[in-house]
Formats: C-alpha cells, structure tokens, sequence
C-alpha cells in the first residue's frame, strides 16, 4: 500500500460518509458508504482473507482515496446510491448483476397459465406482471421453491398428452397429461400465487413452512434447509414489492437524526426523494421550540412540494434509493413520522405538532 494511502486511511474520521476509492490514474474506481469511515476502510486491507475474488481484485487497483463526510448514516446511504449514478464506478458496476431487473409474469395461455421470468415485463395481453426486482437469482429462487412446495414444478409445461418426468418424482400433479383435475388444482395455485404477490393472501408461505417441517421431522435436514431456503428468497420479493408500494404511495415522511448530544438532522422525505435537511442545535432548544420549528418547515416543504418528483418511473437506482429509505424506516433505530396529507391541508396544526412533539421526545431520549 503506497505510505500516502496509509497515512489518508490512519488519519480518516470516526464518522458516518462515502469514500471513493481511486486507480493510478486518479480515476475514481469503487464508491462505498460507512457508518464509521476509517474501520470500514481499513477493513479493506487489513484482515481481508474473506474477501470475495472481486474486493481482493478492487484492493489491488487502489492507489489513493477521497471522502465526503455526512452527518448521519442515513445521509450516506443516499449520498453513495447519488454518486455511484453519476459515476458510474468500475467496480460497483463489476460487483452487481448488470442487467438492470427481473419480472414474474403470469401469462395467459393454452392450455393453463404460465409463470414466465424474465428481464422484460411480458406484453401479452391480459398477463400480470410483478416487479421489478433487482436480483434475477432471487426470483428465479423464490419462484422455484413455491412451484416445488405446491407441486406445479412441471418439466414439460407446454405438453398436453404425457406426464413429465417431474409427476413420477412427485413434483408435478400432471397438468402435462391433460388432467382437468390436475388443471383446475393448477389453476388455484396460481390465484394463489398471485394473492401472495399483492400481500392479499400467505397461504403458499405457509405451505412451504409445512415442507420446511415435515422434511425436519424426517430428519431430512437437507431438505428442511432447502425449503428455509426458499422461503428467505419469497421473504426477499415480498418486501421488495412493499418497498416500491410504499415509495409509490408517495408518503411524506419525517425524520429526526441524531447526530450527537448537541444536534440532530432534520431530513424532510416524499416517496424516496430527499426534499430538505438540515442541522438543529437541540441543545440550545427546549420542546415547543423545537417542535414549533420542524413543524414549520414540514407544512412549508410539504404543501410546496412537487408529486412529480416522487412519482417518477422506478429506475434501478430509484429502487435502491427506496430500499435504503424503507429499511431504515423499518429498522428499530429509525426515528420518523408519517405525515399525513390532512395534517398539510388544514391551518389546524394540532395534528402536526403532537406527532412531532412525541417524536422528539423519542429521539432526544436515544442521544
């Protein structure tokens, strides 16, 4: 490691940012996000016999390093998801599947429907489509282990007169022979399969926890963790379905950071779009100012915002930008407030301010 690059790493902040890791030739190669930048960088070159073939590679290139320090964790999520779309790293692009999604389509056809995968939305009429999601591995996962579970796992799914290889192995209920009984089972499974993918119905979810257990009770262990399997994949594409129905709901959404004992980051969010933020000196602040004051650029930012800024087309980085964001809604560490848009159309701000009050005291008690 050349002795400038050393120096950079041992003299880096404690504190949440984005590094951006550069090649002989200045140009920047790799952009990552840490909590705490030094240990997250030394991590790189020290202790690095589980790197993946990829890291090992990136670590070998690196020849010196730049920074941006944020303010809190959840600034530099957004802040590298920012910089890796107007960058475009070499490596960022290496370490991720570079063909944009992949889509569940259930298409229309004779003689029953099919479940067709693919990294294009079907556009045959009447098919339903699902995604997209950003791991094709996922999916291909997810999907397998719901057809295995409910046994449509067809091998000749396009045959009409003889069984496949599958319904001898007990996989398939015979669809492929031309059974109506088999068809119409078939067809339930789909329904079934379709009410899961719009959080209508978990009766597939908990199929595959039956499998899951009777393979355990047989002390089939393989097969019990290939069916844990499975159901981690189909937990994966549920939430990333809840993930771009909660950003396309376009939710305004409050958020209070600490950043130390003496200030927080305010961080005002439509959709998955970061419209405001700023730094409060809590400590200078008893309550009502405090309340008074986020409540105050909430209405301004709010009523003035536009939807077309959260509403537009879901890009591969728009996804990520929204799973950052939900995850940390999600997380037990997330200090929010949902606004709801009635709170913004009344000059009553009761609403506003109480829900606001009991989010800081919550937040100034995690300090």
């Amino acid at each position: 490691m050349p002795a400038n690059l050393t120096d950079k790493i041992a003299d880096l902040p404690l504190t949440p940012g984005v590094y951006l890791m550069k090649d002989g030739l200045g140009h920047v190669i790799y952009v990552g996000k840490a909590k705490q930048l030094r240990k997250r960088v030394q991590s790189y070159f020290y202790n690095n016999k589980g790197h993946s073939p990829k890291v090992k590679q990136l670590v070998k290139h690196i020849r010196d390093l730049d920074y941006r320090l944020t303010d809190t964790e959840l600034e530099a999520f957004i802040l590298e998801c920012q910089l890796i779309k107007e960058i475009k790293p070499m490596y960022n692009r290496k370490m991720k599947n570079p063909l944009a999604y992949s889509y569940i389509s259930i298409v229309d056809k004779t003689p029953y429907r099919q479940i067709e995968i693919g990294y294009e939305p079907s556009t045959e009429a009447g098919s339903l489509v699902y995604g997209p999601y950003t791991s094709r591995s996922t999916v291909e996962r997810a999907v397998l282990g719901m057809k295995e579970s409910q046994r449509i796992l067809c091998s000749s799914p396009h045959s009409r007169n003889s069984r496949c290889l599958n319904h001898s192995l007990g996989l398939c209920m015979g669809m492929c022979g031309g059974s109506a009984e088999a068809i119409a089972y078939y067809e339930a499974v789909i329904d079934q399969l379709i009410c899961l993918l719009e959080g209508r119905d978990n009766g597939i979810m908990a199929g595959l926890e039956a499998r899951m257990e009777e393979a355990a009770l047989r002390f089939d262990f393989e097969a019990a963790a290939k069916f844990r399997d499975y159901l981690g994949a189909v937990h994966s594409l549920l939430q990333k379905e809840q993930v771009i129905e909660f950003t396309g709901e376009n939710k305004n959404i409050l958020v209070l950071e600490p950043v130390d004992e003496q200030f927080h980051k305010l961080i005002l969010i439509k959709g998955s779009v970061i419209l405001y933020r700023t730094l409060l000196v809590t400590e200078a602040l008893n309550e009502g100012q405090l309340t008074g004051m986020m409540a105050a650029s909430a209405r301004e930012v709010f009523r003035s915002s536009s939807q077309s800024a959260a509403t537009e087309e879901m890009s591969r980085h728009k996804i990520d930008e929204a799973q950052i964001i939900y995850s940390y809604l999600k997380s037990s560490s997330g200090n929010y407030l949902l606004v709801p848009p009635e709170w913004l159309e009344t000059e009553d701000t009761a609403g506003l301010e109480e829900g606001i009050r009991e989010l800081v005291q919550s937040s100034l008690l995690d300090v």
